[in-house]
């Protein structure tokens, strides 16, 4: 093992934005399996890969493989599950890629669910958090969390962190990690004083960016991240401390309810062409 680098055979679960990107940016330092779900989204996964890898100093599409088969992932020393935010699909998947892998290191990108959580529905205490941020490419931070069972994967972990230029923080074991915990009760008070004062959305980002110095206002951030997936880490969040300033508010829900989830369906709080 090159302990600079921390993992010389990493492996990644998913095919959504956070996996094509964390496994666009793993290229730049090693071979790397990409596990899909079907062969349509692994077909879509590797052209998003290869999109990305274009934008990414040193990264080679070359050093990308793309399965649908968990035991293509066997010799792999590390292998990152970034599938949806949901407690039942990601255990499944770990338990199924725990299975067939035995001796890898496993990871989650969860962004708002406990890593005992999804370890204990996993059925496997060797879990530790890789929480990166979208998108993975551009994004310098990475929360990682090393519970008690995992802590052979620490020193491995941050080392790969640093390989792929990244700056690891090592947080707590709680719903939301640091960034999340801390960020979403901001973006829902935004949405709760559009409710409440019937301001355009325009309006209260502008005073974000201009008054604050934030390069993104509340409302646009939350039409890049989804509202569905805002309303699931604010559930996640909620269920976790109860307090109020996590839950999503009434008008995400109603968003929701009419489609209306930010950039990936063309509308939000804002259009999109």
């Amino acid at each position: 093992m090159s302990t600079h680098q921390g993992y010389e055979n990493p492996g990644i679960a998913g095919s959504g934005a956070i996996a094509t990107g964390l496994a666009a940016v793993s290229t730049t330092t090693a071979e790397t399996i990409l596990l899909a779900r079907s062969e349509a989204s692994a077909w879509r996964a590797e052209e998003k890969v290869v999109a990305a890898c274009a934008k990414i100093e040193g990264a080679e599409p070359s050093r990308l493989r793309v399965t649908t088969d968990p035991a293509d992932l066997a010799e792999c020393d590390v292998i990152v599950e970034a599938v949806v935010e949901e407690l039942e699909a990601k255990g499944e998947l770990l338990a199924r890629i725990d299975a067939a892998c035995p001796d890898a290191d496993l990871a989650t990108t969860t962004s708002s669910l406990g890593i005992g959580e999804i370890a204990a529905a996993a059925g496997t205490p060797r879990l530790f958090g890789l929480h990166v941020f979208n998108p993975v490419p551009r994004m310098q931070l990475v929360e990682v969390c090393i519970p008690d069972g995992a802590e052979g994967a620490r020193e491995k972990a941050l080392a790969w962190c640093a390989a792929l230029g990244k700056t690891a923080v090592e947080v707590p074991d709680q719903a939301g990690f640091v960034v999340n915990r801390l960020l979403f009760p901001y973006l829902f008070d935004a949405v709760r004083m559009v409710e409440r004062t019937g301001m355009e959305a325009g309006e209260v980002d502008a005073c974000m960016k201009l008054g604050a110095g934030h390069p993104m206002g509340p409302l646009a951030l939350l039409d890049f991240v989804g509202l569905d997936v805002a309303e699931a880490i604010g559930d996640a969040l909620y269920a976790d401390s109860s307090e109020v300033a996590h839950k999503p508010p009434g008008l995400i829900v109603e968003m929701i309810g009419e489609q209306r989830l930010g950039r990936k369906s063309g509308a939000g709080f804002y259009t999109y062409d």
